[in-house]
């Protein structure tokens, strides 16, 4: 007799792993800089954006980083020289990202040239796609990532090695490297980094099959209102060339465990909110006129959490809000 199971334990399992919040990285990954919406690699690197993924998806990605191992134990079976993976490399500015491994040689066929090896693992419908039509056409994000490693490393080979993760199978491609393209990569990431406004979308139109599942959409389609406050979203803050963060209200590089909680001076960026905003005469904070009415913010005004929590209670000329935030220090949290 089959004992009855209403699934819990997966539900425990997944609501485990999405309890477990990562940070958001500090650099324009290569991994991203394929992306076809400048947009969206703006509002990921400004951390305007936190896509939550479910418990089984998380999965998923830890089901292809683990196995990383196993692909480089099975290369090294046949006598290729893999070693320790994860080798860093910066590409200047703000762009940079991780290597699954570098080839040094006993590839089959290429047995002296070194090699970037980047793992992928696949589902039936894209490995598919895959073996028919090549990396580059199949997944110009990854053939881009591959570029952009093998720019950084001074390695001109790359190994691209994918395996379905429905039947095993295996599909490996030696790829060359394209100096100009890497270049142009590394350059957009860059530009875009270091871009006080935020980029034009792929499409005005919500419903284009690209922006139609991004994590981005309400907030790029939307409300056009982040639900983020840390120091990339604020208007105090903007990227230097140097690859860091500097904050002009308080006159200092900023670190980067601080840009991710911020301080209670910020400011939400104007490209982050869907208000208009008039000219304040107070340092450090902004004026945004919400439902015909002007709010300030910063400093000791309203904070950017309230106004992410309610914005019209904040533009509410209640007088209990008032005397709350007033008198007993109240904030508006929803």
């Amino acid at each position: 007799m089959k004992l009855p199971d209403d699934n819990t334990i997966a539900a425990i399992i997944d609501e485990v792993h999405e309890s477990r919040i990562e940070d958001p990285r500090p650099h324009m990954g290569a991994s991203i800089l394929g992306h076809p919406c400048d947009r969206w690699l703006w509002l990921s690197f400004r951390w305007a954006v936190r896509e939550p993924f479910p418990g089984r998806i998380l999965r998923l990605f830890r089901r292809g980083h683990n196995e990383e191992a196993s692909v480089i134990s099975d290369l090294r079976s046949i006598g290729v020289d893999v070693r320790s993976s994860q080798h860093r490399v910066s590409l200047g500015g703000h762009v940079s990202g991780s290597l699954d491994g570098v080839i040094e040689g006993g590839l089959p066929g290429a047995e002296k040239t070194r090699h970037v090896l980047e793992i992928k693992t696949h589902s039936k419908k894209s490995f598919d796609e895959l073996e028919a039509k090549g990396v580059a056409t199949s997944k110009p994000m990854h053939y881009t990532q591959m570029q952009v490693y093998m720019l950084g490393s001074g390695i001109d080979r790359a190994l691209y090695y994918a395996v379905c993760k429905d039947d095993d199978r295996i599909y490996t491609e030696r790829v060359r490297l394209d100096k100009e393209a890497a270049q142009k990569a590394v350059a957009r990431g860059n530009r875009i980094a270091m871009s006080d406004r935020m980029p034009e979308p792929l499409s005005a139109d919500p419903s284009w099959y690209q922006c139609k599942w991004c994590a981005a959409h309400d907030l790029c389609h939307g409300s056009r209102l982040t639900k983020q406050v840390n120091c990339r979203t604020c208007a105090h803050s903007t990227a230097t060339e140097a690859g860091a963060w500097y904050c002009d209200r308080w006159a200092d590089s900023i670190p980067a465990d601080a840009q991710r909680v911020g301080c209670d001076n910020h400011v939400l960026h104007p490209d982050l909110v869907p208000w208009p905003r008039r000219e304040s005469f107070i340092d450090w904070t902004a004026i945004y006129v919400i439902d015909g009415t002007p709010v300030m913010t910063g400093e000791d005004f309203y904070r950017s959490a309230e106004l992410i929590a309610n914005a019209a209670a904040c533009a509410s000329s209640d007088p209990f809000i008032a005397e709350m935030r007033k008198d007993f220090g109240g904030r508006i949290v929803g």
